[in-house]
This record gives structure tokens, C-alpha cells and sequence, in this order.
């Protein structure tokens, strides 16, 4: 099947993601939407609910430009969030749960939402931010009536009500609010991102953002009408959040998935015949080490893409044997894109041969993108030199929510600043090298660890890998490793012969000084990418160091 373009079109003209949940409602009123715990709703039934939520929303105080967050796993409930809020000029704001009580109520005093949404096994964070936060007009608990019944036994604050119950007396009386949904420049969702190295960011996305994406992403990933999206990873990041816009342009059908679980993902791809997911590294690596995966039916799958983190050569050779006959994709991105920056095409999926060279890059700028790579003082580089990487287009935020200084530093001379060190080469393809902020002194040198990092993952020992810098009296910094050995390995490496193995392979001055070996798994942030601030933090504490 080919795509419908009309519905993306009028989205586009209109400059307005709730257009796209419309034009998906008129269009393909009777095909699947969203699956979640075995409940599947139409797109006439999802425009229906994102209808009688904006209502509730607006009978709480909800308008223009007020923030409506969400508090749980991912969900149906969720999924709506991403448009309903959007009917009437109002901002989602998908909170990660992972993060501790007063990191969450940090975000809601910063964003002060008026409405909040929670799953009940949240509703105790939910009750104890609203005691703390003083701009909660009312608090919706997800699930069915048994459960909230059972929540109200408990005793509950007048504020607090079902979410399904309200829907359901809303569609009954059919009584909804008049559409005024955001447009262009409007801030349709706030992103908190970061947090591991001071406190959390809101990333203001707008819907020329999320439009300018999916118009871009959709022949890129050559998408195709009606497919059937897995949505694994968390949809409080973006990398699992715009799939759903690329969804509503191709009426296709959402499977979701409340978290990461490696058999309900196999189950999931043979139940619904999956044609699509995006997953992290870590992701591919749990799904190939499984002992489902060899008798997985993974026949209905066309594309698998890559993100949120590098993925080490070795392992990409893996993926690329394990997934033969899918589409193989890597992106590079951010929250601040909205998310795509570059993409490396499938045909580039091979080991060896014509395009084999390109393996190692995250691929060409997307045809929305701009890419520049320059040094300290701003000027452009040649091809070949490193640099950090400047994005500029339609799907670039428009800033940070509360933060102009920062906006303006992230976003100055009209780019990007991504902060990620690269190059490009001839061909235009981006090659990453890591983060600035991770990049390596040492004696005077400037080294990223991805390129030891792929080297240590090459050896057939080790599971997992991280390289960092670490104090050095003399070189200022020195290169250490740590790794995680794969289980049952006898006899297991020594500090020695790895780095022997290293030098072997890379410049003498690239190789770890020192390593360091896990037998815990290796601190992982909400999206599984390894959190090398943790590691860094028993080095550096009480010292100036690159943790900021």
C-alpha cells in the first residue's frame, strides 16, 4: 500500500497536529488505532475520547497555552495525551515516572499543569505533588470502575475522579467543547530531558516541529499506509512519542506496550503482525540474547530503527545477521529535533562490500535538516575534521521552557548547538564521536570514547563496555574503561590483556590506562542508555570535573 497523502496534507496546510488526528478520524473512521491490554479503539472512537478529554480538561480551567501532564506507564490514555490537550490550544507534558518524588514535583512547579492524569499505581505521587503544588485544579486516575472503586474505599480528595467514568458521561451527553486546536509556533508538547547532570529541561516542541518530522521521517523510513507500529519504548520520550504522529498520517495501527518486556515484544510482533518498532541498542541486544529469539516470528517485519544511543560496531554486525530480510535503520536525534537529525538507510546495513564503508556513520542529514560541523570558536570544518555538530530546521524546538538563557545559548546564531562531537565525511555522511562534554584531555589529546568503546565490544568477552576520563595527575585526564563480561566466560580477561587488545587495534594514546570490571549491570537512564555521569561520579567526586 502506498500512503494516503490527503490526511497529511490538510494536517500540513492547517499547520495543526489535531487536523491530523481529524483527517485520520474522517479517513480511516473504522480501522484500529491503538491496542493496549488487549483493548483495541478505532480512529473514530480515539477523536471521539481526545474530544470528550478536551472538555474535561476545559471544564478544570484548562486553556490556551495551560499544561496537562501524565503520569504513568504508556497507555491508550497516553497516546490520546499526544492530541487531546492540542484541541484546545492546551501542552502535554508526559512525565517520566522513573524519577524520584521531588524530581517530579520539581517539573511540576516548573511547568505548573492544571490538570494531571495518572495511572493508579501512581495516584500516591500523584496526591503527594498535589499537596506540594499548589497549581493542580484536578487529578484523573486512569482504569476501569472496579479499580477506582477501590482507590475511593481509601478515601480521596474531592479533586480526584475516574478519567474513564468522565469520558463515558462526557460521549453520553456528547456535550464537548468547541475546537480550537494549536497551530505552527504553538508549543503542542513539553519534553523534560536530561537531569542526570543538574536538574531537568521542558523542550518546547511545536506542531510545525512534529509536522516538519513526520512529513520527513515517513518516505525516509519508506513507511507504508496502514502499518502496524510497535510502541515499546517510553512515550514520555520523543523517540517512541512521534511515531504516533507518523501513525495517525498512515492510519495505522498503534500497539502498545506499558514498558520493555522482551517475550510480550515477541508475542506482540506475532499477535498484531508488527510491521514497524523502533528500539534502543540495549533493546536489540536483550531481544537477540533471549531464548525466545530463535523461534520468534518476526515474518511480518519491515523496518527496525535505531536510536537514542550509538550502537557498537559489533553489535551492529550482530543485529544486522539476526534481522536479515528487515529493513535496518540507524538515527541519530534529540529531543530538541523533534527527534530525526540523520539517517543511516538500509542499504548501508551490510558488512562487507559496496556501502559497507558507510557502517560505522549514523548516515546523511534528513532531507528537513541542515548539518554543520565547526570548532571552539564557531567556524565551519572541513570534511574529515571534528567538530561539534549544529542542526538547523522546522523541526528544531523553539526552546526551553523557563530557561531563555539557555535557549538562547542551545540555539544561537540560528543553529542547533547538539553538543555531540563529529565529522563528516566526503559523502556527506555524519560519523559521531561521542559527546563534547566526553570527550577525553589527556596529555594534551583529544579523545572520544566510541572509538575504544567499539573496539572493547569487538572482544568476545565483554557484554557490555563504557570508556571515561579520569583524573590524572600528570596527563589531566586519563582513559579508563568499564566493562561488563559475558556470563560464564573462564577464564575471564585480564585488565592486561585488554588493554593489550586495544593497542593492538588503536593508537597507543586511545588505550584505557585502567579498567574497571561490573558485575551489576551498567546504570541505564529511562531510554537504556548507559549513564556515564554514575560512572564517572566515584572518580570525580570532590573534584572540578566534566560531570556539569
Amino acid at each position: 500500500m502506498t500512503m494516503n497523502k490527503a490526511v497529511l496534507n490538510a494536517a500540513q496546510q492547517s499547520q495543526s497536529i489535531f487536523t491530523l488526528l481529524e483527517g485520520a478520524a474522517n479517513t480511516w473512521p473504522d480501522r484500529p488505532a491503538s491496542s493496549y491490554q488487549d483493548k483495541t479503539l478505532n480512529w473514530r472512537e480515539t477523536h471521539r475520547r481526545c474530544l470528550a478529554q478536551a472538555t474535561l480538561f476545559s471544564r478544570a480551567g484548562v486553556g490556551r497555552g495551560d499544561r496537562v501532564a501524565y503520569l504513568g506507564f504508556n497507555s491508550n490514555v497516553c497516546f490520546e495525551g499526544y492530541f487531546s490537550p492540542a484541541a484546545i490550544s492546551a501542552i502535554f507534558v508526559p512525565l517520566n515516572f522513573r524519577l524520584a518524588i521531588g524530581e517530579l514535583i520539581e517539573c511540576i512547579e516548573d511547568c505548573a499543569p492544571r490538570v494531571l492524569i495518572c495511572e493508579p499505581g501512581f495516584l500516591s505521587h500523584a496526591l503527594s505533588i498535589v499537596e506540594s503544588c499548589g497549581c493542580i485544579n484536578a487529578v484523573f486516575v486512569t482504569g476501569g470502575e472496579e479499580e477506582f472503586n477501590a482507590l475511593e474505599q481509601g478515601g480521596l480528595p474531592d479533586s480526584v475522579s475516574s478519567l474513564e467514568k468522565a469520558i463515558a458521561d462526557c460521549l453520553a451527553t456528547k456535550d464537548f467543547v468547541d475546537v480550537n486546536p494549536s497551530v505552527g509556533e504553538d508549543t503542542l508538547i513539553l519534553f523534560y530531558t536530561g537531569g542526570t547532570t543538574g536538574r531537568s529541561k521542558g523542550v518546547m516542541l511545536s506542531n510545525k516541529n512534529f509536522l516538519c518530522n513526520t512529513i520527513g521521517s515517513i518516505p525516509l523510513y519508506k513507511m507504508q499506509d496502514g502499518w502496524r507500529f510497535l510502541i515499546v519504548g517510553p512515550l514520555f520520550h520523543i523517540a517512541a512519542g512521534a511515531r504516533l504522529f507518523s501513525c495517525a498520517a498512515l492510519g495505522g495501527h498503534a500497539i502498545i506496550l506499558p514498558k520493555f518486556d522482551v517475550p510480550e515484544v515477541f508475542e506482540s510482533i506475532a499477535k498484531y503482525r508488527i510491521n514497524s518498532a523502533t528500539l534502543v541498542p540495549t533493546m536489540f541486544q536483550m531481544l537477540m540474547d533471549h531464548p525466545q529469539f530463535p523461534e520468534a516470528d518476526l515474518s511480518s517485519m519491515e523496518m527496525l530503527a535505531s536510536g537514542a544511543a550509538p550502537m557498537p560496531m559489533s553489535l551492529q554486525h550482530r543485529v544486522i545477521d539476526a534481522f536479515k530480510g528487515i529493513n535496518l535503520y540507524q538515527t541519530y536525534g534529540m529531543t530538541e529535533a523533534a527527534p530525526i537529525v540523520t539517517s543511516l538507510d538500509a542499504k548501508y546495513h551490510v558488512v562487507s562490500g559496496p556501502g559497507s564503508e558507510k557502517l560505522g556513520s549514523v548516515g546523511r542529514p534528513a532531507p528537513h535538516v541542515t548539518l554543520r560541523i565547526v570548532d571552539e570558536d564557531g567556524d565551519e570544518l572541513a570534511s574529515g575534521e571534528t567538530g561539534e555538530v549544529l542542526a538547523r530546521g522546522d523541526n528544531i524546538m523553539t526552546g526551553y521552557w523557563n530557561l531563555p538563557e539557555q535557549s538562547a545559548e542551545a540555539l544561537r546564531d540560528g543553529w542547533y548547538h547538539t553538543g555531540d562531537a563529529g565529522y563528516l565525511d566526503a559523502d556527506g555522511f555524519l560519523f559521531l564521536e561521542g559527546r563534547v562534554k566526553d570527550m577525553i584531555v589527556s596529555g594534551g589529546e583529544n579523545i572520544y570514547p566510541i572509538d575504544i568503546e567499539n573496539v572493547l565490544s569487538s572482544h568476545p568477552a565483554i557484554h557490555q563496555c563504557a570508556v571515561i576520563g579520569i583524573p590524572h595527575e600528570t596527563w589531566g585526564e586519563a582513559v579508563h574503561a568499564v566493562v561488563l563480561l559475558e556470563a560464564g566466560i573462564e577464564p575471564a580477561p585480564s585488565e592486561r590483556e585488554l588493554i593489550d587488545y586495544c593497542r593492538e587495534r588503536i593508537a597507543t594514546y586511545k588505550c584505557p590506562v585502567s579498567v574497571s570490571f561490573r558485575t551489576e549491570p551498567m546504570p541505564l537512564s529511562p531510554i537504556n542508555k548507559i549513564l556515564k555521569t554514575e560512572l564517572r561520579k566515584p572518580f570525580w567526586e570532590g573534584r572540578i570535573s566534566s560531570l556539569v
